[in-house]
């Protein structure tokens, strides 16, 4: 039996840890991403065939819808490696999460009133809340550290706590406490859709096993990419307005 779990289940626990499917997933994604980066950069060539076409096509992709978010390519390269590294992150985490191989990969155990469960060993990353709210965070971390080195320390922390008027510190205070709603929001979004997929495959897998979840799979292989990129654009929006200049 597979249960509907909406939190990730333990897996194995090192010295008080607990090592969660998710967690491990998270780990899978980042060493196969290690990898392949490793062999790319290895087998780089002036005139590029195969995986190095398309990694340009991608590159040129992604460049192209950020050069006029940001006023022109050269300020968009400056965002880019960031920006693309979220993008590839969480598309390959939400693609992984539905192979159909690594989620029945797994192991049994006793649940409630004896009933035997099945844990896999692998799901996905943006399944578990705690991911996509330290994605979350790590993204508007580093979009208040990109308006630092924009605007400088103090025009940058002008934007939040600004005295000049009780209007003005008003507003100050209510951007402050957008920046907080914009972890939430990014973390619920992610979170949510993510969830909401693995379980509707689960549920159609086991109505309809076998050729059932195909459309839905080709569904969710979209969803998964159109998550990747509202996340990866949003901060990207979030980035250009925090190194504007505060009016």
């Amino acid at each position: 039996m597979h249960e509907i779990s909406i939190s990730a289940e333990e897996l194995f626990s090192i010295g008080g840890f607990h090592v969660t499917n998710t967690l491990v997933m998270t780990w899978f994604v980042m060493a196969f991403l290690a990898i392949i980066s490793i062999v790319f950069i290895r087998r780089l060539k002036l005139a590029p065939s195969g995986f190095q076409n398309g990694a340009e096509v991608v590159y040129e992709g992604i460049l192209g819808l950020l050069a006029p978010m940001f006023g022109g390519r050269e300020i968009a390269e400056k965002y880019f490696p960031f920006l693309a590294t979220i993008f590839v992150f969480i598309i390959t985490a939400n693609w992984f999460g539905i192979a159909p191989l690594l989620p029945a990969l797994g192991m049994f155990h006793e649940g409630h009133e004896g009933v035997r469960v099945f844990v896999p060993f692998f799901r996905s990353s943006a399944s578990d809340i705690n991911f996509t709210l330290a994605l979350a965070f790590v993204s508007i971390t580093a979009v208040q550290w990109f308006g630092i080195v924009a605007l400088g320390a103090w025009k940058h922390t002008a934007k939040f706590l600004n005295f000049k008027s009780p209007i003005d510190f008003f507003i100050g205070i209510l951007e402050l406490f957008s920046e907080v709603s914009k972890t939430i929001s990014f973390s619920f979004r992610l979170f949510g859709n993510v969830f909401a997929g693995e379980v509707l495959l689960m549920i159609v897998s086991f109505l309809l096993p076998y050729v059932g979840p195909i459309p839905f799979l080709f569904l969710e292989i979209f969803v998964g990419f159109i998550q990747a990129l509202v996340f990866t654009m949003l901060t990207a929006i979030f980035i250009k307005i925090a190194t504007a200049e505060h009016h």
